[in-house]
């Protein structure tokens, strides 16, 4: 009986129990109308409400307790307030700062970011599918190859996509990259201004642009200091890791033993060619020196700390972001091509050659 009691007891008092403010309860509260607090509480629309109205709304809102109800609003809007990010590699240091760049980007509009890492063997058009089925507003693509079946797929499925740090042989899509044939040939010239006449380059993955537009930006470096085509001395690795990059500089060496300097197609490369050289005896930079690309995270704190090309990572990462809602905002808005430019960072892994 007692038993029966203390349940009945337990019922009433969750049945008693405040419900979940609303909007309405907001409004009353700050005496405006709802569709005012909707605005002033949505990062998009705030703008439309005076300063002082919207922070006290804010405030009260926070007082109450009140959470926006994403999925009512989702109906409303036909929006889901979810933006989708391919990424090729998450453990890549490269990728976290244009990850920060997008994500800042999309939060001040009211957005969260949905990221998948889709790694050497994932597909991106069956990833890009699932992120399409759960409601995703956009897409930004950090994953293409220059001939990559996502691309036309995102067109397909009227999907708002930008690519961002890579770009497509059809410019079919908005995207952001830095200026890849410019960025190697700062470190070509670097070097050539140095003394160095005998330089290798460890090139990325020919089908991917940055690797293919990089190897082009070299060759057309060299061939411009004077070096015959057949004498321009290139080996690509199959991937941008640092085991790639060991492989590719070991065959080059093998190849060129005569080389003074090496430019890497990315700064993961370039940590694979301070092993080769390790392997072979060889010391950068008395004996080789090296240049890397794209500037990530402690390259200072490697010994020799690395000379590298910097790239605008999270500008690239906000500047795709504001493209995305840009068509998200509409569809037929204009497919800028954004190319930022690279800056060379000289640090002890470059020197005059020897002799």
């Amino acid at each position: 009986m007692n038993h029966n009691h203390e349940s009945l007891s337990r019922r009433r008092a969750k049945a008693a129990a405040p419900s979940r403010p609303t909007i309405k309860d907001v409004a009353s509260r700050c005496g405006v109308h709802p569709s005012t607090v909707s605005r002033a509480l949505s990062p998009a629309m705030s703008h439309l409400v005076a300063d002082d109205v919207a922070k006290r709304i804010r405030a009260t809102a926070a007082a109450l307790g009140y959470r926006p109800n994403i999925t009512a609003a989702g109906l409303r809007t036909g929006r889901s307030g979810l933006v989708g990010v391919l990424a090729p590699d998450i453990a890549d240091p490269n990728f976290p700062p244009v990850l920060g760049g997008v994500a800042e980007a999309l939060h001040e509009a009211g957005y969260a970011t949905i990221v998948v890492d889709v790694g050497p063997h994932g597909s991106p058009v069956e990833l890009a599918d699932r992120l399409i089925a759960r409601g995703v507003d956009g897409l930004v693509l950090a994953t293409v190859s220059l001939h990559d079946p996502v691309v036309e797929h995102c067109i397909d499925a009227s999907i708002p996509v930008v690519l961002v740090n890579r770009t497509d042989a059809g410019k079919l899509v908005p995207s952001v990259a830095s200026d890849d044939e410019a960025g190697i040939r700062l470190a070509v010239d670097h070097l050539l201004a140095l003394g160095h006449r005998r330089i290798g380059h460890v090139a990325g993955p020919q089908d991917i642009s940055t690797g293919a537009l990089r190897r082009a930006g070299f060759e057309a470096g060299m061939a411009q200091a004077g070096v015959p085509g057949e004498e321009i001395a290139v080996e690509a690795a199959p991937g941008y890791t640092r085991e790639a990059g060991r492989a590719a500089a070991l065959r080059l060496l093998e190849r060129r033993p005569d080389l003074t300097a090496i430019v890497a197609a990315n700064d993961l490369l370039a940590l694979g060619v301070y092993d080769a050289l390790a392997e072979r005896g060889l010391n950068c930079p008395n004996e080789v020196s090296v240049v890397g690309h794209n500037d990530m995270p402690y390259l200072d704190m490697l010994s020799p700390p690395l000379t590298t090309v910097r790239i605008a990572q999270r500008e690239m990462g906000d500047r795709a972001a504001r493209l995305l809602l840009a068509q998200i905002r509409d569809p037929d808005a204009r497919h800028d091509h954004v190319v930022l430019a690279p800056q060379l960072i000289v640090r002890g892994s470059t020197a005059a050659p020897r002799g």
